[in-house]
């Protein structure tokens, strides 16, 4: 694959991911408005293995406590801080595999990558987010994620699946109406993202080892190396803003975006 095609897809990859604008509504989009091959899930996939490195790097110090708590977890002694991060991020996890493994089999992943659903997907879901985030209480904090809340979020989660509503966009959607501030919304749903991109990555390696090629190999690591450094430079922008400005900017994009989508698929 060109050079230029892989850069443009770990720039949408990195810049995109953690806004609630839809990476991978963009990835899909990126072949058709610029007359290019779809690049494929595979690529797609490496593309959300680099920003998987930036949420891990930013958020450290939440990674490594759930990661050091994943022994007690096992073990059943969930009280302690780490193994109920480690715990609650598992439970917030189980929709999205569902979900994901259903698409799988029935081929449902494939026929919604089209022009008009990311239309329809980025115009609702903003208007949702938007609605979720204005009537928001913001009394909540990520101490008291529990495993309703997380459940919750990962039903949310699930729901991301269909191409343009946003991963991050949907679990913020859920946090907000949970009751969580922007803030801490924004991190439990970057955190959420970890054990999804180590799924649909491990799946999507099993593909790449059984079928493709050693260039397909140097592809992946060269979007997974760019988008890794841009999603780094786009988390710590927006987490910054975050404490200042709503996900309105996002929003109106969202609305702009999905409707232009539509009147170019409807005509």
């Amino acid at each position: 694959m060109p050079l230029l095609h892989l850069a443009l897809v770990a720039i949408i990859q990195g810049i995109t991911e953690f806004l609630p604008v839809s990476s991978s509504g963009h990835l899909i989009l990126l072949p058709i408005l610029m007359d290019m091959p779809d690049q494929g899930q595979v690529i797609d996939v490496a593309a959300h293995v680099g920003t998987l490195f930036a949420v891990i790097i930013y958020f450290w110090a939440d990674v490594s406590l759930a990661a050091r708590g994943v022994p007690a977890m096992l073990t059943g002694r969930i009280a302690e801080p780490g193994a109920r991060l480690a715990f609650l991020l598992m439970i917030a996890t189980i929709p999205v595999i569902i979900a994901g493994f259903i698409l799988k089999i029935t081929g449902l992943s494939d026929s919604m990558r089209s022009m008009a659903v990311i239309g329809w997907t980025m115009l609702i879901f903003g208007i949702v987010l938007y609605w979720a985030d204005q009537q928001s209480t913001e009394s909540k904090v990520s101490d008291e994620w529990n495993m309703k809340d997380a459940l919750v979020m990962g039903l949310w989660q699930a729901v991301a699946l269909i191409p343009g509503t946003s991963r991050s966009g949907a679990t913020i959607t859920g946090a907000r109406l949970l009751g969580y501030t922007r803030t801490d919304g924004a991190k439990l749903a970057m955190l959420m993202s970890i054990p999804t991109i180590i799924a649909s990555g491990t799946l999507s390696a099993l593909d790449l080892a059984g079928s493709e090629t050693s260039g397909a190999f140097r592809d992946a690591l060269i979007v997974a190396a760019l988008s890794a450094l841009m999603a780094l430079a786009a988390l710590s922008l927006m987490m910054r803003l975050l404490r200042s400005v709503s996900f309105t900017p996002y929003v109106i994009y969202r609305v702009i975006l999905g409707t232009i989508l539509l009147v170019v698929a409807y005509t």
